[in-house]
């Protein structure tokens, strides 16, 4: 595992660099990525051998505090940060939090104002969900001739601004192999087939916690089951706390502090006197 220093300078050891994501485009054996907002999910994405996460920054903390080692990715794009310098901003403080890179769908200029710093940055193209009312509504992005040489022109623009690698959300397959091969930018796969150079999925989807899973998306676990298991526990263990409250079974002697007959004695005879 390489050790780095990381952007407060202390020693850390980390399951891929950004050199690493760089230098293995177009290589056999896939990074995988995923989506984790706590030190929980990290944890367990750690456990699993996934190599790399991606969070909202203000969740760089939870997520590096359940994995020292894995690779994260910290989104800044729509809310709070306005400008090029609040990005640029937001950047340096999810670095400072624990993040090895950002990623933005922002205009290449934020993307160039970030990167121009030193600061690895992931771009977003393809189906955009805060944008999804310009492709008229949830649908794949490049099914066209047009629109795939528009979105060819972005991947270029992308790659001129710095950034190093972009997510790929909701690309045609067929699209995706073509411009994989020809983009100097490492390409992350979210529902844009295999053979992009990492592939993403967001851990809601995978572990079965999602009310609807996307078609893109496979499920691996039943966590929603669970959590409705455990509030059912939950609701049963409180009904019988109610009922018991109020048929005056709890508390009952063994769950209240005694105190001895002779010292309650003294007490009152003290109030009376």
């Amino acid at each position: 595992m390489p050790r780095i220093l990381d952007y407060n300078g202390q020693d850390a050891n980390r399951t891929v660099t950004v050199a690493d994501i760089v230098t293995q485009k177009g290589k056999r054996g896939k990074l995988a990525q995923v989506t984790a907002s706590t030190a929980e999910e990290s944890a367990a994405a750690e456990a699993a051998g996934i190599e790399m996460a991606v969070c909202m920054s203000t969740c760089v903390r939870d997520v590096r505090a359940g994995s020292s080692s894995i690779f994260v990715t910290a989104a800044i794009d729509f809310t709070g940060a306005v400008t090029d310098e609040d990005l640029l901003e937001t950047a340096f403080g999810a670095l400072t939090d624990g993040a090895d890179a950002v990623i933005t769908a922002r205009r290449f200029q934020a993307v160039r104002r970030i990167a121009d710093e030193g600061v690895p940055v992931m771009g977003h193209l393809g189906f955009v969900p805060k944008k999804s009312t310009w492709y008229g509504g949830v649908r794949a992005v490049g099914k066209t001739a047009e629109e795939a040489s528009a979105l060819w022109d972005d991947f270029r623009r992308l790659e001129d601004a710095g950034a190093f690698a972009v997510e790929c959300e909701l690309i045609p397959g067929m699209l995706m192999r073509e411009i994989t091969k020809r983009t100097g930018l490492t390409t992350i796969s979210l529902g844009s087939g295999p053979d992009a150079d990492i592939i993403f999925l967001f851990m809601s989807d995978i572990c079965g916690e999602s009310p609807r899973v996307p078609k893109h998306a496979r499920t691996y676990g039943d966590l929603k089951s669970l959590y409705a298991k455990i509030n059912d526990e939950r609701v049963r263990a409180l009904t019988g706390y109610r009922n018991d409250v109020q048929s005056g079974n709890y508390p009952g002697e063994a769950e209240v502090a005694a105190i001895d007959a002779a010292e309650i004695a003294k007490f009152l005879e003290g109030l009376d006197s």
